[in-house]
């Protein structure tokens, strides 16, 4: 499978749209890789891009992007509002798809000896990729900012990892770039009801797992206190994993406390968000919203979604988008300007660069006219799939009603519950829709293979057995799947709202029928391998379902029939 790492590269203009717009050109242009973000600030005057690809592709574009920086970009002449050493300042790997992290930090320490040897910028590896542990911490490696570079370059302790260790001309124009391979990093600011830095810096203090320095008397005048050693004895704040710090954007006209999670396990956006809003109202301080900067996996919103959702007792069990919309509206991500998940999550902005056509994007008129076109597929595996998915939907839609119903307040979270297994199997079951396709794509593909000599017509054999075993399994897993259909429509006809039985018992049917016809499937696909033994074996297995199934149903049609008698 396919390697995919993120590369997040920060860079020192955020004003200039010419130079934005000629950095950026380099990754649109860069060969395998995906632009997938940027997002330029003004007042920081700096702009952050993502894209993703291959980490091959994406070693050479970063190397590339870096390159333009430090060409179009004089750090003598720039001044911003958030700290910054370099014209890159900040270059990060990110581990998204197959693959370690102790890959992602290899091709980081790759690409910082490039940087170095090829473009004589002075690097720093932080996080992961750090070499020290005390490098690890990115602002140990960019402090006093680029006005302390030309004492800290040429000394025992700071020198860089690649790179010149002199402030030559070329170094005085460029900076130093921190490049690293870190876990996922979600960058949010949140507004506030105030224009005071003092103020938003006091919140950060609070909750920043650094917290902020222990003093004699006056929390803020007071001596700072040292322990036995000389270091400062710092109170930690509330949030583990988290940096932050208080400004007031001029752009926006308020302050905020910008932070940094850097675990987001350790601190889920939803608890950060709701931990500055308490520490804020102690101080008579509103949070009005927050924005993210750059990008965020779907898996935040919707852990984050579903966290208010359940505040407000409410079924969990909804679409996917619904849930990323009250995840944005609960922490007012669209505060400042608008949020568009379309272009704010990386999954949907991967999705969009999918040019793959898919049948669960059809309309339904279209999906039914393209099934009653002379093609070949979709055909009846596709189409059992989905009528197992319209059986978990049904199913899944009487949960929602239960949960809501009047008078049964008690009961949301059994419901909500149901609601979320009818969710999973429902999209598990439209993935198979077009699987069922693909799977016969293959064979019509291996098909095609060339038969000239016998070398050719032995792997053209193999590939069709491969493919026709595969595009028996599909189906299999359809029966499988739909089968889980059964056990939610149950709990809804027993337990669910009365007056919605009728659709818990169509789902039932639903289920039957995508068992039935995924069967058939099996079937003949099974028919053509020549391993007659697996194929002998997944027919008898497909059979045992369709014979479960028809008892199941006609059980459960029974007591829909007395629920609605």
């Amino acid at each position: 499978m396919k390697q995919l790492i993120e590369c997040v590269p920060n860079f020192s203009e955020g004003r200039n749209s010419e130079i934005i717009n000629q950095v950026v050109d380099v990754i649109r242009q860069a060969e395998g890789v995906t632009l997938l973000d940027v997002d330029p600030g003004v007042t920081t005057n700096r702009t952050v891009v993502t894209f993703v690809g291959e980490p091959e592709h994406v070693v050479d574009a970063a190397v590339k992007f870096i390159a333009k920086c430090q060409e179009l970009i004089d750090m003598r002449h720039h001044h911003g509002d958030h700290p910054r050493f370099g014209a890159t300042d900040v270059c990060p790997l990110v581990p998204i798809a197959n693959i370690t992290m102790e890959e992602t930090v290899e091709y980081a320490r790759k690409l910082a000896e490039r940087v170095g040897k090829e473009l004589n910028i002075p690097v720093y590896c932080y996080e992961n990729a750090a070499f020290k542990e005390e490098r690890r911490n990115l602002a140990n490696c960019r402090h006093g900012e680029y006005e302390a570079l030309k004492e800290r370059i040429v000394s025992k302790e700071w020198k860089p990892d690649f790179g010149p260790a002199k402030f030559t001309e070329s170094v005085a124009k460029s900076g130093a770039t921190a490049i690293g391979a870190r876990d996922f990093l979600i960058a949010v600011n949140y507004n506030l009801n105030t224009t005071s830095t003092r103020r938003a810096n006091a919140i950060a203090f609070d909750v920043r797992e650094k917290g902020r320095p222990k003093r004699e008397g006056n929390k803020i005048t007071g001596k700072v206190m040292k322990d036995e050693n000389g270091n400062t004895i710092m109170l930690p704040g509330t949030l583990k994993g988290t940096k932050a710090i208080g400004w007031y954007i001029d752009e926006y006209g308020v302050a905020q406390v910008s932070m940094n999670i850097t675990d987001i396990n350790a601190t889920p956006l939803h608890v950060a968000f709701d931990e500055v809003c308490a520490k804020a109202a102690k101080r008579g301080v509103r949070v009005t919203g927050a924005e993210i900067v750059g990008l965020v996996p779907k898996k935040v919103l919707i852990q984050a979604g579903k966290y208010y959702l359940a505040k407000q007792k409410r079924s969990l069990g909804v679409d996917e988008r619904e849930i990323v919309k009250i995840a944005v509206k609960s922490m007012g991500l669209d505060d400042l300007k608008p949020f568009n998940p379309e272009e704010k999550v990386i999954e949907y902005l991967l999705e969009k660069e999918d040019t793959t056509k898919k049948l669960v994007d059809m309309t339904c008129k279209g999906f039914t006219d393209e099934t009653a076109s002379e093609s070949p597929a979709p055909g009846g595996g596709s189409i059992s799939a989905y009528m197992g998915a319209l059986g978990a939907a049904l199913a899944t839609m009487v949960a929602n009603l239960s949960s809501h119903k009047p008078g049964w307040d008690d009961k949301w979270a059994y419901f909500s519950q149901w609601a979320e297994k009818g969710q999973i199997v429902k999209d598990q079951l439209l993935a198979l829709v077009d699987e069922d396709t693909n799977a016969f794509n293959v064979i019509m593909s291996a098909f095609g293979l060339p038969k000239g000599t016998p070398e050719e017509k032995a792997a053209r054999t193999q590939a069709i057995q491969d493919a026709t075993k595969y595009a028996t399994e599909v189906p299999m897993r359809t029966i499988e799947t739909s089968f889980k259909v059964f056990e939610i429509c149950e709990a809804m006809i027993n337990k669910g709202n009365p007056n919605s039985v009728s659709d818990a018992g169509v789902g039932v049917l639903c289920a039957r029928a995508a068992i039935h016809g995924a069967y058939l499937n099996v079937k003949i696909n099974a028919s053509s391998l020549q391993d007659k033994e697996y194929a002998d074996m997944m027919i008898a297995k497909a059979h045992d379902f369709v014979v479960k199934a028809d008892r199941i149903e006609k059980n459960l049609m029974k007591k829909t029939e007395k629920v609605i008698g």
